[in-house]
């Protein structure tokens, strides 16, 4: 792709201009304690109900973006989530609203049945015990995963235990999913069947992976992460046949 082309999908310098943005990030940065800079002044908006593949080499910094997300890190900058600041008076209205699901279920399922895990947050939301029978079956509808609330999620299967923390989210009501590498470690049959899942959920989507055949299939857009910073931004048709650009970033080429 010719330079010229190629600067109208970096987002630094030309933003993009959204009606309704359900997440907005502008100018983050972030630092770990032991001085590891992440971010280096992202800047991110996606609209509501927009599906965003984040692409980007290990170490780049998709995993610390998606964790900003719903405030479980806090760097310097501006996160706003469906035109709310993240800030300690509305934490748990974004974290409601954000439903981070991280590479490895077992980090989020920690109950004795799949009904008590996926009831956990709208138990924690103050509910009825009516609302929150309703919303965790429902939950679990959506990801095909009804008949199985009895059983114990470390008896499931990785992709099965993957469909069920997604519901733990959906339970409460996320109007935005970021997900971290969905479909890693996957077999195929499992794989695809998460797919047909995210293709067919809702929400505004966020997801971090190195899955490029999934992105080429489910993602309209896709943003690459590099180094912390936003590197490119724009049609995932244009960015994945874009060799150098992903060679350059250190994707993989098909």
């Amino acid at each position: 792709m010719p330079s010229e082309s190629r600067s109208t999908l970096i987002s630094e310098t030309q933003p993009r201009v959204e009606v309704a943005n359900a997440l907005e990030v502008s100018e983050l940065r972030f630092t770990y304690p032991g001085g590891e800079q992440a971010l280096h002044g992202v800047n991110l908006s996606v609209a509501a109900g927009e599906k965003v593949a984040l692409l980007g080499p290990n170490g780049a910094g998709k995993s610390t973006l998606l964790l900003h997300l719903n405030g479980i890190l806090r760097g310097e900058g501006r996160v706003a989530v469906c035109g709310q600041v993240i800030g300690d008076a509305n934490i748990k209205r974004i974290r409601a609203l954000v439903g981070l699901v991280f590479e490895y279920p077992d980090d989020q399922l920690f109950s004795p049945t799949v009904f008590e895990d996926v009831c956990y947050g709208p138990l924690y939301m103050g509910l009825s015990s009516d609302e929150i029978a309703q919303r965790a079956h429902r939950a679990l509808a959506m990801v095909g995963m009804q008949g199985f609330e009895e059983r114990m999620p470390h008896h499931l299967s990785l992709g099965q235990r993957k469909r069920v923390a997604i519901a733990t989210v959906l339970s409460m009501d996320a109007e935005i999913l970021a997900l971290d590498e969905p479909t890693a470690s996957l077999s195929p049959g499992a794989r695809r069947d998460l797919m047909g899942v995210m293709d067919e959920l809702p929400q505004t989507m966020i997801v971090s992976t190195h899955d490029i055949p999934m992105v080429r299939e489910l993602f309209p857009r896709t943003v690459i992460l590099d180094g912390g910073r936003v590197v490119a931004d724009g049609d995932t048709n244009v960015i994945l046949s874009d060799a150098s650009l992903l060679k350059e970033h250190g994707l993989e080429v098909f």
